[in-house]
């Protein structure tokens, strides 16, 4: 495992644990998304140590995680709301719990990933064409 190297000095194992506690508490009795994680997820405990695991890769840079978090979305039949509702919740979770310029890293991180997989499910479904790259040479 490589060393933990903070984006910030604030930001430790301690914290995100808290943060992904306690988005998923909020998340699960969520009207529009619970429903969802639901259905996807058996084991509660295993999947906050996976995505505690996940996003101390992310901010922490441990290593960690060596999924593809993609891929168990695509299963799922998730809507541009449903990315939204998990972006607010989890907003909220984090200006809670983080000073405002630890909060803003979380979110912007949280934005990236879920563009990133919003892309990729309409992508998959045929829902939005894959852009057209030219190369130069």
């Amino acid at each position: 495992m490589t060393a933990a190297f903070a984006i910030h000095p604030a930001i430790d194992e301690a914290l995100i644990r808290r943060l992904v506690e306690q988005f998923y508490a909020r998340a699960r009795t969520d009207a529009a998304i619970g429903p969802i994680f639901a259905a996807a997820v058996a084991d509660w405990d295993e999947h906050i140590a996976r995505i505690t695991d996940f996003w101390s890769s992310v901010m922490l840079r441990t290593g960690r995680y060596d999924g593809r978090p993609l891929r168990p979305h695509l299963r799922l039949p998730l809507e541009e709301r449903h990315f939204d509702r998990w972006l607010a919740l989890f907003e909220e979770t984090a200006r809670e719990l983080c000073p405002p310029e630890v909060a803003a890293l979380f979110l912007d991180r949280a934005r990236r990933i879920a563009d990133s997989f919003e892309m990729a499910i309409g992508t998959q479904r045929g829902e939005i064409r894959p852009p057209r790259h030219s190369r130069r040479g």
